[in-house]
């Protein structure tokens, strides 16, 4: 089954290089300052550079990686313009994105799932988790929207019972998208919703589940506790479920992203990324940093407000718009 069918076109690639434009515009103006002055690279360019790629939000650890193996380039070749650094870079980074992000992906498929005992057809559940304020749950209504033009049913599950806002926002995101929701009072529990939101699906022979989660990163453990109690209960339900858990991230935070993955990835398996709001922050190597550090997939990306600007992550137009 595919969500995704069409192929990356010229329109959403339009979006992706405007997207990324502040970006983009930061890191080659920091760059061009590295490497004034200088017709080879040397010591002194690498530790300009490298000081480029921390302030550009790839993060330490990645930042010497990449530097390291430009090293060994350099060494390798003896003499290295600085007129070739750009090239590097750019075969270096989606040398890296390509440890995590296997394939070109332009459409998100979904493995054949078998029928449950009653002979219903399985819907593929995802678990969506972030701390609020990230775009979660515009993430989860864009999906939505996503997935209906695909022909594909979806069912929400506000299962965010800890703020009636998260509930109403994503009541307004399904009414928008005109999917159906399964919703209870605020204080409800979490579990008792996702219980209720697959049983639903199931009933309805949903193909797609997805379920919002609180974010609160105050009290680990109870986190912890909180999405081991909601995957426990969705899997009386639908075997394996969730299916995905996506860690949803604000790239515009930077560093503070990098916190949110890890302390996510502690309370909870996650198996896939989304980072949201890269159009309006010059701090989109985040998405390279955080990739690389928690070997995790960045699914999606958010490069505009509009419904269709969360975009599949497509490792080779990203970097090709990062260095265009």
């Amino acid at each position: 089954m595919s969500f995704f069918k069409n192929i990356f076109s010229k329109e959403k690639k339009e979006t992706l290089d405007k997207g990324l434009e502040k970006s983009k515009e930061s890191f080659f103006g920091k760059l061009s300052k590295a490497v004034a002055g200088k017709s080879k690279v040397d010591d002194d360019v690498l530790d300009n550079l490298e000081e480029v790629l921390v302030a550009s939000d790839v993060g330490v650890n990645t930042t010497l990686k990449i530097i390291t193996r430009i090293e060994e380039r350099v060494a390798q070749d003896k003499y290295v313009g600085t007129d070739e650094l750009n090239t590097i870079l750019r075969e270096e980074i989606a040398g890296l994105l390509s440890e995590t992000n296997k394939g070109n992906e332009t459409e998100f498929t979904i493995p054949t799932l078998p029928k449950t005992s009653e002979g219903k057809k399985t819907p593929y559940v995802l678990m969506v988790v972030g701390v609020n304020g990230v775009g979660k749950t515009t993430t989860i209504g864009k999906l939505a929207s996503q997935f209906k033009k695909q022909g594909l049913k979806v069912v929400l599950g506000a299962a965010d019972t800890f703020r009636a806002a998260a509930i109403d926002q994503l009541q307004v995101w399904a009414d928008r998208t005109g999917v159906p929701i399964i919703r209870q009072e605020m204080g409800s529990d979490p579990a008792s919703v996702a219980f209720d939101t697959l049983t639903s699906a199931v009933k309805q022979d949903a193909d797609v589940v997805i379920i919002d989660t609180a974010g609160r990163l105050h009290n680990k453990v109870n986190l912890m506790n909180e999405l081991t109690k909601i995957k426990r209960v969705m899997q009386k339900v639908v075997d394996n479920s969730p299916h995905d858990v996506l860690l949803v991230l604000d790239g515009s935070t930077g560093q503070n992203a990098f916190e949110q993955a890890k302390q996510f990835t502690l309370a909870t398996e996650v198996t896939s990324l989304a980072v949201t709001k890269l159009d309006g922050t010059a701090k989109g190597g985040v998405v390279i940093g955080i990739s690389d550090q928690f070997k995790i997939p960045v699914k999606y990306i958010g490069v505009g407000e509009g419904i269709d600007d969360l975009q599949v992550f497509n490792k080779v137009e990203f970097v090709d718009s990062f260095f265009k």
